[in-house]
């Protein structure tokens, strides 16, 4: 592991995202590249949804989503704050906290930085290694750091850490930001931290985006204390959260919804596996899986892979470029977790493009 000042090293695209593979001229390819579960929203999400735009003319009222939310983590509603999916709250932690040396842990989902920067902040980065598997020693980020941001699951490694791990990092007048987007595709949410209030400076996000299918949706939350919600409350504006997003949310704190979460996440553990047996058949071409994967995508390493990534488009399938992550070059890419039939098509078409681009 190392510390890298901004403006050293490389530069990557913060703003680039995997839905820019599949829009305007990949909008017709099979979609490897976003990490929303496929096949979503469910119908009966969709009916909730469509059921509360008879209430459009009224102002938002985030209360019942607030409490339901706070129900399902064993939390009062004061540590609670609904937001336009995590990218907002991004962008709050960035605004409203006054921070002197933020440190964003390396590679990860590049919007916090993102926001860190807009804010007018001077940001650190602890690059994680390959040859650690991608895994955090809190020993590496610097004591001195008064805001530390970490993904968990990790975009786009799909690296779960240990929630001791994690908490180590907690220090008196830090603020420690663990984006939990993806935790709610681990069986159980083994590591999660949502829910915990033993851990000083504490802020989970979470995200309904990615096992909901609700990305044009936009809805997500902040877990916190109490006087850190309040502060970025203020920062938002009036009626941040849309109506039909707050009964989306509401709708998927119920039990019914957090079982079928449940199975779902079971679901994309056996899909990953099969995925990941199919991609380690490309070994004797170089390529390499970092594991033990844990999130709904992969991320591989192989030889010519800008050169595969364009071949595969013209085979049909859009998979994420890994070189506008910090830390990641253009040999990586990060391949999405689909179902069993869609993982076997796609395997074939990377068969043919790793053959075209060897040599």
């Amino acid at each position: 592991m190392r510390t890298e000042r901004e403006g050293e090293g490389v530069a990557h695209d913060l703003r680039h995202h995997g839905d820019a593979e599949v829009r305007d001229d990949g909008s017709a390819l099979t979609d490897l590249a976003v990490n929303v579960r496929a096949d979503t929203p469910p119908p009966w999400l969709r009916e909730r949804i469509a059921a509360s735009l008879t209430g459009l003319a009224a102002y938002p009222d985030g209360r019942a989503a607030r409490a339901a939310v706070a129900a399902r983590h064993g939390l009062p509603v004061e540590r609670v704050l609904l937001t336009a999916g995590a990218a907002e709250a991004f962008v709050l932690l960035a605004r409203a906290l006054k921070v002197r040396q933020p440190v964003v842990v390396h590679p990860q989902f590049t919007e916090p930085e993102a926001a860190l920067r807009d804010a007018g902040h001077t940001v650190d980065r602890v690059l994680l290694r390959e040859e650690d598997g991608f895994r955090l020693n809190p020993a590496a980020v610097p004591e001195d750091a008064d805001l530390v941001v970490i993904g968990n699951p990790t975009n786009p490694t799909s690296v779960l850490h240990p929630a001791a791990s994690i908490a180590e990092l907690a220090r008196p007048g830090r603020v420690l930001v663990v984006d939990e987007a993806f935790m709610d595709a681990v069986p159980g949410e083994r590591e999660a931290l949502a829910g915990r209030t033993d851990v000083p400076g504490l802020v989970v996000l979470r995200s309904l985006t990615k096992t909901w299918g609700l990305a044009g949706l936009r809805i997500g939350y902040v877990l916190a204390d109490p006087e850190t919600i309040t502060e970025l409350e203020r920062a938002q504006p009036l009626w941040p959260v849309s109506t039909p997003a707050l009964a989306a949310a509401e709708a998927c704190m119920s039990s019914q919804a957090l079982a079928e979460a449940a199975h779902a996440a079971h679901r994309i553990a056996a899909d990953r596996a099969h995925l990941v047996a199919g991609l380690k058949e490309f070994e004797v071409d170089g390529l390499r899986v970092v594991e033990p994967a844990e999130g709904p995508f992969v991320l591989i390493r192989l030889p010519h892979a800008a050169a595969v990534r364009r071949h595969l488009r013209g085979l049909g399938f859009a998979v994420r470029r890994g070189d506008t992550f910090p830390g990641l070059d253009e040999e990586w890419l990060r391949v999405a977790v689909r179902n069993r039939s869609t993982v076997n098509q796609f395997l074939q078409a990377l068969d043919r493009a790793v053959t075209a681009t060897a040599g």
